[in-house]
């Protein structure tokens, strides 16, 4: 197979792209591998809230792997090498979990009884419901390790998790729909209203909060350890 360059043309053999192919399925195979084990966590901390608590505070878990094309992207976007060990270290969201949560409490407190398993290494939290993005955007980020017991050996797995409210999710949904109908150029009127909208949301998230406080009284703080 004959691939174009800058200068020359490189040619790769059916071999060769039989054993980059290999390569990059093992290497992705490591990021399922662990995206599955934090699925497993979150799976059973959501089937005892459903059995032993007053309600459960999951309303949603859904999972992504990056693809080889969305990971070549970033990898020029980044400029980084595009070998395996660089591509691990340059990049720490190939893997993504999004739990999505009733109440900004709930964010906390899932994120601390993760966070706080002896087998999950915390490398990175970006806060940004306490401090907000300046388009309005509010999520936690966590990035964590996992082990993965593969038969070569013992692979500390990064995963990107998101927690956020059911507020938090439609309008991050919302505003990814019209930056991708816009192709990022979005006008600076529908700019403003989207910052509105997540003030809105904002304050929604505050209000439920205080009612469900009412109705069930005020829940244990989560203690964050970083």
């Amino acid at each position: 197979m004959a691939i174009p360059g800058d200068d020359a043309t490189l040619t790769i053999s059916p071999s060769e792209l039989r054993t980059i192919r290999d390569e990059l399925q093992r290497f992705l195979l490591e990021y399922r591998f662990g995206m599955q084990e934090i699925e497993t966590k979150i799976g059973i901390l959501r089937e005892e809230f459903e059995h032993t608590h007053d309600y459960n505070p999951i309303e949603h878990v859904s999972s992504r792997l990056k693809s080889p094309d969305s990971i070549v992207e970033k990898v020029a976007r980044k400029g980084i090498d595009s070998d395996f060990d660089s591509i691990r270290a340059g990049i720490t969201d190939i893997a993504g979990i999004r739990v999505t949560c009733s109440f900004v409490t709930d964010v906390y407190r899932l994120f601390d009884l993760l966070v706080r398993q002896d087998d999950i290494t915390l490398v990175t939290m970006k806060d940004y419901i306490a401090e907000p993005k300046p388009n309005g955007y509010q999520s936690l980020h966590a990035i964590i390790e996992v082990p993965v017991f593969l038969s070569t050996g013992r692979v500390e797995v990064p995963v990107e998790v998101q927690f956020r409210t059911i507020a938090m999710d439609f309008w991050a949904s919302l505003e990814h729909k019209i930056y991708y109908k816009y192709d990022r150029q979005v006008p600076d009127r529908l700019l403003s209203e989207l910052k509105d909208a997540a003030d809105s949301a904002a304050a929604l998230d505050q209000r439920m909060e205080r009612l469900h406080r009412e109705l069930h009284g005020p829940r244990p703080a989560a203690v964050v350890a970083i």
